[in-house]
């Protein structure tokens, strides 16, 4: 319901009352409450199937909101959305914060087990560096990069606000991950591998790992949460848990859970909406070098068609893939931006003549290097025996392979380009001082969100 309520901030905002950011807060935060309290009366009513898809129907439907997200002003759907939606995950954030200090709860989950060498039932991998990969955005992100440098510098009003806006931003992540990791922590590992795995109840007790109240929390929140994998299910069954623990909420444990999981699609539709745009407008950019008029900001048809193939590209593997496969491609990725980041921060420093502060930026940029090349290659030679293999998904696996063969070897032509520089620029044989540039057309949708 956040994309309705949004489109109406959109439009008030836009024509009734100009600039009242106040008042559409207020509107746009009160809609929001009462969908949440009013939502569940939803259940079993004719209006059910729309809000229950399944694995490939909502498939679509993501694809369809990020092609919509894409194409439309940003004024409209994609910033207040975003920003409609910050105030539930902090709220929310913050709660189970305050849940986790009052309730105290145990956390069951070992620091270690056997899998820290690889071979784990649910992400298969050596601890390094799948645990960087698998956590991604509760760590670095290099996804938030692109946002970062593509839409929030044309929507702020001065520069000064881009350190607690950028930097406040990461903290409030790392902390999301904390608590994350804590709501999930709460659950009996047995539970927890149950949920996560399609594996049995007795493979998992001959693994070291009985399964406990599975059954008993499947009749809380009234669905069957075995053999749901990808985190999302065990993460909101640890915050309901957490929050049905303190006193008078004991009795909410489904409507807590099934919030917990609304929750967690905002994250979801976040990272859809603002990274389909962004990739929009590299495509557009790109695209502009071989057809000038298809990258001119302007065009309708240079919006949808770039657009289009954005959501095409990105839909086919949520269509196709599973979350393993998928998540450990995003994390590669998302982690390769980082190191990209991290390398033109680098540059920057040396061009503003600052060569004693590079270690910020570059010793974090040599381990998420070794971080993504390391899991990049890992997972090229475990995806090649699959692609060539007679299994029905052998083509999706050939794709993957493609695709981080490219990413590693594109990063790479970078990284050595930089280097390239920073000897020209440290030696002198280069120019030091920040070069002078026009902005990117891009920054003109942005002039005070009015176009």
């Amino acid at each position: 319901m956040t994309i309705p309520i949004a489109l109406l901030m959109g439009v008030y905002m836009k024509s009734i009352r100009p600039e009242k950011v106040l008042e559409t807060s207020l509107i746009g935060i009160a809609l929001l409450l009462i969908t949440v309290i009013y939502g569940r009366h939803i259940l079993g009513t004719s209006i059910e199937g729309f809000f229950t898809l399944n694995q490939h129907n909502l498939a679509i439907a993501l694809a369809v909101y990020g092609f919509i997200a894409s194409v439309l002003p940003v004024w409209l759907l994609l910033a207040p959305r975003d920003y409609l939606s910050s105030f539930m995950k902090i709220g929310v954030i913050l709660l189970l914060a305050i849940g986790v200090v009052a309730v105290h709860p145990n956390l069951h989950l070992p620091a270690l087990t056997q899998f820290i060498h690889g071979n784990g039932p649910i992400i298969p991998g050596k601890l390094f560096p799948f645990v960087f990969i698998t956590i991604a955005c509760g760590a670095i992100s290099g996804f938030h990069s692109l946002i970062s440098s593509g839409t929030t510098p044309k929507m702020i009003e001065n520069e000064r606000y881009a350190l607690p806006i950028g930097y406040g931003a990461m903290l409030t992540e790392g902390f999301v991950s904390m608590m994350a990791l804590i709501a999930a922590a709460v659950l009996i590992p047995g539970d927890y591998l149950a949920i996560n795995t399609h594996l049995s109840f007795d493979t998992l007790a001959k693994m070291g790992f009985p399964v406990d109240k599975i059954n008993d929390l499947s009749k809380l929140v009234g669905i069957d949460l075995a053999g749901r994998p990808g985190g999302a299910v065990s993460l909101a069954v640890g915050m309901a848990y957490i929050f049905s623990s303190i006193p008078f909420l004991g009795h909410l444990m489904a409507y807590l859970y099934q919030f917990a999981i609304m929750f967690e699609a905002l994250f979801i539709l976040t990272t859809i909406d603002a990274g389909t745009r962004v990739a929009r407008y590299v495509v557009q950019e790109l695209g502009g070098y071989v057809y000038k008029p298809f990258g001119e900001l302007r065009s309708i048809s240079g919006n949808i068609i770039a657009s289009v193939l954005v959501v095409i590209a990105w839909g086919y593997f949520i269509y196709t893939g599973s979350v393993q496969t998928i998540w450990r491609m995003f994390g590669t990725a998302n982690q390769l931006l980082a190191m990209l980041a991290l390398c033109i921060g680098t540059t920057v420093i040396i061009k503003m003549n600052k060569v004693k502060y590079i270690w910020v930026t570059l010793i974090p940029m040599l381990f998420m290097l070794s971080t993504t090349f390391t899991a990049g290659i890992t997972l090229i030679i475990e995806y090649i025996p699959k692609a060539f293999s007679s299994q029905p998904d052998a083509f999706s696996f050939m794709i993957n392979i493609i695709l981080l063969g490219a990413m590693i070897l594109l990063a790479l032509f970078i990284l050595l380009d930089s280097v390239y520089k920073w000897y020209g620029f440290i030696t002198g044989k280069r120019p030091m001082g920040n070069n002078k540039s026009q902005p990117s057309q891009y920054s003109k949708e942005f002039p005070n969100m009015s176009d």
